[in-house]
C-alpha cells in the first residue's frame, strides 16, 4: 500500500487532470447530457475525496474513495467513447483522468 502522503501528492494531480476535463467539458460546444452529467459528477466527487483524503489516515477508507472515483472515471470514458465526434482536449482530458485513477487503483490493491 502506498503511504497517505503519496495518495494525496498522485491525488492532487488527478485532480488537476479532472478539474481541466471539466473545464473543456464547459468550453465544448455541444456535449451529449450523459457526459456532461458524467464529469460533472467525476469533478464534484473529486472535491469531496479531497476533503476525505486529507482527513484519513485508514487504509480502507481511502481506497474505497479512489475505487469510487476510478467507477466515475469509467463512466465518463464510456461516455465519451459513445459520444463518437467529441472535442479532441476533451476527449484527451478524460481519457487521461480515468488513466490516472486506474493506474492509482491498481497501485493501492
Amino acid at each position: 500500500m502506498m503511504q497517505a502522503n503519496e495518495v494525496r501528492q498522485r491525488f492532487t494531480q488527478i485532480e488537476q487532470t479532472i478539474h481541466q476535463a471539466s473545464e473543456a467539458c464547459q468550453r465544448a460546444g455541444s456535449v451529449p447530457s450523459d457526459l456532461q452529467s458524467s464529469i460533472q459528477q467525476l469533478d464534484e466527487r473529486s472535491e469531496q475525496a479531497r476533503q476525505e483524503l486529507q482527513q484519513s489516515e485508514d487504509e480502507e477508507s481511502i481506497r474505497q474513495c479512489v475505487d469510487e472515483l476510478e467507477e466515475l472515471g469509467d463512466r465518463a470514458k464510456d461516455a465519451c467513447e459513445r459520444a463518437g465526434d467529441v472535442d479532441e482536449s476533451l476527449k484527451k482530458a478524460v481519457l487521461q483522468a480515468h488513466r490516472e485513477l486506474s493506474d492509482l487503483k491498481h497501485q493501492l490493491h
